[in-house]
């Protein structure tokens, strides 16, 4: 369904509906056509209303000693504003999506369920659905509050294809319905239509010499 329907359809209705947010973090470190793609596939085939690429500081999992240990991301606060504005960029003709520097005001690391609480009390009337992939689902008890985040918010979770190379625990859908058991499941959604890219952005670096 395209953007302009959604919101005719919803404008249409008899009753008042939450703005439906998708919120699809990451470091963007550089911001690259996978990112672009799977938010442009995402906003048009899903029942979000928008999608905001939520530009992070840096993923709390991955930080080492000021550095990222999986991939030697360095801390990202000096390039923020490059990166937010490579995002803007990048998404800037495709309805739907927006670039977020939400995580920027919020105390460090930025913890999910800490942005997610943060975002539902600035905005009370949107309902917030967390975008990851399926390589984080495999990991997601890692997650600091993960039982908080799978109850209170939906969860659209798309393909990897590193996960479908190492044979994950979330690389096919049904694999989902034991990954928690006994916590409290809001949706949690598995977009299997979604396309794969592969490509990604700690390759890009390290092809430019990069860290």
């Amino acid at each position: 369904m395209s953007v302009v329907n959604k919101i005719v359809n919803r404008k249409s209705s008899n009753c008042k509906l939450p703005t439906r947010v998708g919120i699809y973090g990451g470091s963007f470190n550089p911001v690259h056509f996978g990112h672009v793609g799977l938010a442009k596939w995402v906003i048009e085939h899903t029942d979000l209303d928008e999608l905001w690429l939520m530009v992070s500081p840096l993923n709390p999992l991955k930080a080492a000693n000021g550095t990222n240990g999986l991939t030697g991301e360095a801390d990202l606060t000096s390039n923020f504003q490059e990166r937010l504005a490579a995002v803007r960029e990048a998404i800037k003709d495709i309805p739907g999506l927006k670039a977020s520097d939400f995580e920027f005001s919020l105390p460090r690391p930025s913890y999910t369920a800490n942005t997610l609480r943060e975002l539902q009390k600035k905005f009370p009337d949107y309902e917030f659905t967390l975008i990851i992939g399926e390589d984080n689902i495999a990991i997601f008890d890692r997650w600091r509050e993960y039982e908080y985040i799978l109850a209170n918010y939906r969860i659209f979770v798309y393909p990897r294809t590193s996960s479908r190379q190492t044979g994950g625990v979330a690389s096919a859908e049904e694999g989902y319905t034991n990954l928690f058991p006994g916590v409290a499941v809001k949706e949690l959604r598995f977009l299997s239509s979604a396309p794969l890219f592969d490509i990604s952005s700690t390759a890009i670096r390290r092809s430019r010499g990069l860290q």
